[in-house]
C-alpha cells in the first residue's frame, strides 16, 4: 500500500512539474488526485500514462490524505493549506505563505533533513527557488570553512513568474522580429532581449522582496550567523535559474578541498573545466535534478573568499524536486504514516 497524495495547483507549470516528478521517482502513490480552482474544474493533467480531472479546491475534503503538495499561490495556501493539515493531511507548501512562520519548517533535504521533524502544524515549507539551489551548493562548503557571507547575482528565468511569464517571453521574442510593439503584462518592463533588475515588489530598504526571500531564508535554513546580499534580475531565458556566488569563509579555503566536497556532495554536480565551454548553462539543466556548480575559483578580494557558477532548473530542483525529496525525506524518517 501507498499513500494517498493530493496535487494542489495541478494545472500551473510547478503543479504539472510535481505530477511529472511523481510518476518518474515512482513515489508510492496510491491514490492520488489534482486540484485546482473552480475555473480549472474539469481540465485534464498527466500522471504518467494516466489522465486525471481536475476537481475543485475549494468544495474538495482532505480528510483520509495522506500528503497534499501545495503550489496554488501564496494566497490560496494561505487559506486551504491549514484546511488540509487540520484534516490530518501532511501539507508541502511551495509558496511564500508560511516560509517565515517560526513553527512551520523550511527544508531542503540535502542541507536541514531534520528540520523535519519540527513539523508540528501538519506544515512544511518549501523554500524559494533561487534559494534552494544556493543552499545546496554551499552546505557541503560552509560544513568545511564555516561560511559567513555571501554576495550573490540571480539570473532567473521566466518561468519563476509561471507559464503566464513564459508566454509573454514567448510573444514579446515573436512580435520583436515582425515588429509588433510588446505587449508588458508580467514584467515590469519588456522581458525579450533585456534583463530587469527587480523580481517581486521593492521593500523600504530598497532591496526586493526576492533578495530580502533569499537572505532570511538562507538564515533559516543554513546558519543564522551568515549574511546575504542579493540582487535578483529577471533574465529572457524560459526555464533555468543562474547565479554568480561569491561565499566569505570564517576558515581559510583550500580550493582542492572545496573540489572534492562539492564532488561528493549530495544534489550537486561539479562541472568545472578550465577552457571554453567548461561550464553549465541554464539550457544545459532544464528536466535535470541536480544543482550544477561550475567556474569555481578563489576570491583573492577578500581574506577566505571563493566564487562560482551555479545553475539548476527552477521549476524541478527550485520548486517539485524539491518537494517531492520533501515527501521521501519523510517516509524515510517514518514522518508520513500510512493511515489505510
Amino acid at each position: 500500500m501507498g499513500y494517498r497524495v493530493a496535487v494542489v495547483g495541478a494545472t500551473g507549470a510547478v503543479g504539472r512539474e510535481i505530477l511529472k516528478t511523481l510518476h518518474e521517482r515512482e513515489f508510492p502513490v496510491d491514490d492520488i488526485v489534482a486540484l485546482a480552482s473552480p475555473r480549472s474544474t474539469g481540465r485534464e493533467v498527466s500522471f504518467g500514462d494516466r489522465t486525471l480531472k481536475v476537481q475543485n479546491l475549494e468544495t474538495f475534503d482532505f480528510t483520509g490524505w495522506d500528503v497534499g503538495l501545495f503550489s496554488p499561490g501564496a494566497s490560496v495556501s494561505a487559506i486551504h493549506g491549514p484546511r488540509a493539515a487540520k484534516a490530518g493531511c501532511i501539507v508541502i507548501d511551495n509558496t511564500s505563505q508560511f516560509r517565515m512562520e517560526p513553527d512551520v519548517p523550511l527544508v531542503v533535504p540535502e542541507v536541514n533533513p531534520n528540520d523535519l521533524k519540527k513539523a508540528k502544524r501538519g506544515i512544511i515549507a518549501n523554500p524559494n527557488c533561487s534559494t534552494i539551489q544556493m543552499v545546496v551548493a554551499l552546505k557541503p562548503l560552509h560544513d568545511l570553512f564555516t561560511l559567513k557571507r555571501v554576495i550573490v547575482a540571480t539570473y532567473q528565468a521566466v518561468a519563476g513568474a509561471g507559464t503566464d511569464g513564459m508566454h509573454e517571453l514567448e510573444q514579446q521574442t515573436k512580435g520583436t522580429f515582425v515588429g509588433d510593439p510588446p505587449v508588458i503584462e508580467q514584467f515590469q518592463k519588456q522581458i525579450a532581449f533585456n534583463c530587469i533588475p527587480q523580481i517581486d515588489r521593492f521593500m523600504d530598504d530598497g532591496a526586493t522582496k526576492e533578495e530580502w526571500k533569499m537572505a532570511v531564508e538562507t538564515k533559516k535554513i543554513l546558519d543564522p550567523d551568515v549574511s546575504v546580499i542579493a540582487t535578483c534580475v529577471r533574465v529572457p531565458v524560459f526555464i533555468g535559474h543562474s547565479e554568480a556566488i561569491v561565499a566569505e569563509f570564517e576558515e581559510p579555503v583550500d580550493l582542492a578541498r572545496a573540489r572534492e566536497a562539492l564532488r561528493e556532495a549530495e544534489g550537486v554536480v561539479l562541472l568545472d573545466k578550465h577552457e571554453d565551454g567548461g561550464y553549465v548553462t541554464p539550457i544545459e539543466c532544464v528536466g535535470e535534478d541536480a544543482t550544477y556548480v561550475s567556474r569555481l575559483r578563489l576570491d583573492p578580494t577578500v581574506p577566505n573568499g571563493l566564487a562560482f557558477w551555479c545553475v539548476s532548473d527552477n521549476l524541478r530542483k527550485g520548486a517539485a524536486l524539491n518537494a517531492v525529496q520533501i515527501a521521501e525525506t519523510m517516509i524515510a524518517l517514518d514522518l508520513l504514516p500510512k493511515r489505510h
